[in-house]
């Protein structure tokens, strides 16, 4: 198994040389990842949760090892984590299922042309 408490600071550590090198790029970023929090709807346990689910859905370690850390630190159980993660597996078969049909519907348009 990976360290994740060493690839997370790998992670930041490789995040804060980017931001040396171009400081608007990740300006930016954190400008997008804090545009939501001012809605205010959901509270920072809840948005981790959904930001584990994102990121297992996009296969992202980078992701999955920053949000398990915060999603604990704002006082996330193994319970509800899991129940995040049941979501995703779940949206990740959905989303196989819709693409085999679009699949399937483009196979059968080629035989159209």
């Amino acid at each position: 198994m990976l360290d994740w408490n060493t690839y997370r600071r790998q992670v930041a550590d490789g995040v804060a040389d980017l931001a040396t090198l171009s400081p608007d790029t990740v300006r930016g970023y954190g400008a997008i990842s804090g545009a939501g929090r001012k809605s205010g709807h959901f509270d920072e346990k809840t948005r981790e949760l959904i930001a584990l689910a994102v990121a297992v859905s996009l296969r992202c370690d980078g992701c999955i090892t920053v949000h398990a850390d915060a999603a604990r630190k704002h006082g996330a159980t193994e319970g509800e984590l899991v129940e995040a993660l049941g979501v995703a597996i779940a949206v990740n078969a959905g989303a196989a299922l819709v693409y085999s049909v679009r699949t399937l519907d483009a196979f059968r348009e080629s035989a159209k042309s």
